[in-house]
């Protein structure tokens, strides 16, 4: 190909240092400093002619690209954008480094299955689970960007539109350089620019959605600087790259999430993010007004005065705050701390503290998982992202000397900081109740779930994050979760088969109370009161139905580790109470039903094991089932055993239980009773007798 020279004093990708007046140098085939060699030109209409329209041609740096452009040459003032963004140096994404790129085994799988096939790797849906293959999306030798497996959920749809595998793409490219893995890039994007156009008005509910919309663009600005040093990046692609980019920051721009929630932090980060990044463009300044102001209102209320993220999922809790986190970081390496508020860190303190508590002390121990609880729609997460956001908090909250213990006391490491105290932990506005002993692996951490919602009308429906679930529990100790929460297992599927999401989300798979084991109609959740000491006690009630009340206390004794659970359905209700306990996996011999005793007891080998025994007002039955725990949304469970223990109610009664959890199995004798005179408002008072020695627990409100 023809080349043409161009002699000048500015730096570009192929020039050295200085203006030489050497000739020689040229004709002898070096190429002398200060010397640009420009490809041969190429018509404008190879340019994506919206490129001029968007960049602002009187940035600081862009003075060739204007020059070539003024003088009608469309293609080499894009080539003169793209050397520039090569070089540039003023901006900074504190989240991404480029040297000495790696990448991971689970990364260079989803990189690889893209070339196959278009397989594209979608979160937690799988053609073969065990090889974490991806569904194909080809059909007549195309892309079907609309296919979703046989029995999916909605979220399918969703997530494919966020292209989850072009960045371990961009890795996978940086690291081997080769050129198929930008080439495999190119051509998807490109055929989904082609086969996705914006929508002439507003959203739609998979590729235009504002949260797709927002995670392409919070990947495209970390895939620019992965990609944009091949060869096979060119002026041509780069225009097409910038108006696509500009498109969908301008949408975002014009159509904000109005249901608020994580999904509007995110919107208004990748706007943050994306004008702050990519100043170049015209709606720069925009896209950060728009984004900064945004998230400096809503780190105001997102949030409860507890700490807790208002949609009371610990998986979207942590998100958020890390959505907070990442946004300071870019305004602080760009010199624009002064978008956000001098105050904007100060209501995330109590947020990073909600992970704190909600850590079971399983996380200090290597190898362990399982180390938070699953309620509502959260599911398990590993050490290692539990560890980095306990770093990112230590970064932000530096004085805290409980968050740099939780951030250092892992992998055998010499701990910094103290420990957090063992003192119940309350979050009454969020409804969330943390009792514990310890802070070592064998500690004992019992979790509460009593949500509250402003929203009751919608807040139990099949398609939000809340469960019908409120009094249910989670009891951790010396490493092994004896009462773990099922889960979530599927997402929502619009006019689809939800009946997997709803078992999950049923009442009696949780460990709670229930009126014909039919859910809850509100999440009115309410904590009457708590005591500290050496037997700690909370009492929290929730008006779960319009005829019955649920009022749960517990009594937590210490040094015995001994729990007590006394429940009330309180109401002129009719029907079936089934107070409902689902157990941790096990065999039949490791998790044993003793229906006859109306409970269950453990005898794994390790000698971590648990009793469970309820009592009532009046005649009770013990009905197990199977039972059902999943720890990721993929659709797949493990069975477990589960059991209810019923009474029927007439309209004028009380139903009264009592249930110990001793912590072990080596128990003679156990009883206990009521020692009151029947349902009160104001208390309860009972006896609780294990191998002869006496517990008498009340509480008066």
């Amino acid at each position: 190909m023809k080349n043409i020279f161009f002699v000048t004093c500015v730096f570009t990708a192929i020039t050295f240092t200085g203006c030489v007046d050497d000739d020689d140098d040229l004709l002898s085939g070096e190429i002398s400093s200060g010397v640009e060699i420009l490809p041969e030109n190429k018509p404008n209409d190879v340019v994506e002619p919206k490129l001029f329209d968007i960049i602002n041609l009187d940035y600081p740096g862009l003075e060739k690209v204007k020059s070539f452009y003024e003088a009608g040459e469309h293609y080499y003032a894009a080539h003169a954008l793209l050397e520039y963004y090569r070089t540039r140096t003023n901006v900074t994404n504190p989240g991404l480094s480029l040297v000495n790129v790696t990448i991971t085994d689970a990364d260079q799988a989803k990189a690889d299955y893209a070339l196959e096939d278009y397989r594209f790797h979608v979160n937690n849906f799988f053609e073969d689970a065990n090889a974490l293959k991806p569904y194909s999306i080809k059909k007549d030798d195309k892309i079907n960007w609309e296919y979703s497996p046989e029995g999916a959920s909605d979220e399918y749809q969703k997530q494919l539109h966020r292209h989850q595998w072009f960045i371990p793409q961009g890795k996978a490219y940086r690291a081997s350089g080769d050129e198929k893995y930008i080439e495999s890039w190119i051509a998807t994007y490109t055929d989904w620019i082609l086969q996705n156009p914006k929508p002439e008005t507003g959203t739609n509910t998979t590729s235009w959605w504002q949260l797709q919309v927002a995670s392409r663009l919070n990947d495209q600005v970390e895939l620019f600087e992965y990609f944009k040093h091949s060869n096979n990046f060119t002026p041509e692609w780069l225009s097409t790259f910038i108006v696509s980019f500009a498109e969908q920051a301008d949408f975002l721009v014009d159509y904000p999430y109005t249901e608020g929630g994580n999904i509007l932090v995110t919107q208004a980060k990748a706007l943050a993010t994306a004008g702050t990044l990519m100043p170049e463009l015209k709606n720069a300044e925009v896209w950060i007004n728009t984004g900064y102001q945004t998230l400096a209102q809503e780190v105001k209320s997102q949030f409860l005065n507890d700490g807790w993220h208002k949609e009371m999922s610990l998986c979207y809790h942590i998100s958020t705050v890390n959505n907070f986190y990442e946004i300071m970081r870019v305004a602080d390496a760009n010199h624009l701390s002064e978008k956000l508020p001098a105050d904007f860190i100060e209501p995330l303190r109590k947020a990073t503290e909600v992970l704190m508590y909600f850590t079971y002390p399983n996380y200090f121990q290597k190898g362990s998982d399982n180390i938070v609880p699953m309620f509502n729609d959260s599911w398990s997460r590993t050490r290692s992202i539990i560890n980095n956001n306990f770093k990112n908090y230590v970064e932000m909250f530096s004085d805290s000397e409980e968050l740099k213990y939780m951030a250092t006391a892992v992998n055998g490491n010499t701990p910094q900081g103290k420990t957090p105290n063992n003192d119940m932990k309350l979050f009454d506005q969020a409804g969330y109740y943390v009792l514990r002993n310890g802070w070592t692996p064998a500690s004992t951490v019992m979790i509460f779930s009593n949500n509250k919602s402003n929203n009751l009308s919608a807040v139990l429906s099949s398609w939000t994050h809340n469960q019908a679930d409120n009094g249910t529990f989670e009891l951790y100790r010396n490493g092994r979760n004896f009462f773990p929460d099922s889960g979530v297992c599927t997402y929502y599927t619009t006019g689809g088969d939800n009946s997997l999401r709803n078992w999950f989300r049923g009442i009696d798979k949780h460990n709670t109370l229930s009126l014909n084991k039919k859910n809850i109609t509100k999440a009115d959740g309410k904590l009457l009161k708590s005591e500290k000491g050496n037997t700690e006690l909370i009492v929290f009630e929730n008006q779960g139905y319009n005829n019955l009340k649920h009022r749960r206390a517990v009594f937590y004794i210490k040094d015995k580790d001994l729990i007590v659970l006394v429940d009330e359905g309180i109401g002129t209700a009719e029907g079936t109470i089934n107070l409902s306990f689902n157990l941790c996996e096990g065999s039949n011999t490791e998790v044993v039903m003793d229906t006859q005793e109306n409970g269950v007891h453990t005898a794994f080998k390790d000698n971590n094991n648990i009793l469970v025994r309820t009592f009532a007002n009046k005649e009770i039955t013990c009905s197990p089932f199977t039972g059902r725990i999943s720890y990721e949304v993929k659709g797949e469970y493990k069975e477990r055993q589960s059991y209810t223990i019923d009474m029927t109610k007439a309209a004028d009664e009380t139903a009264r239980y009592i249930t110990v959890i001793y912590p072990n199995n080596d128990v003679n004798s156990l009883s206990a009773q009521f020692t009151d005179n029947g349902y009160s408002e104001n208390g309860a008072a009972i006896k609780v007798v294990i191998n002869g020695i006496e517990y008498s627990l009340s509480y008066t409100l």
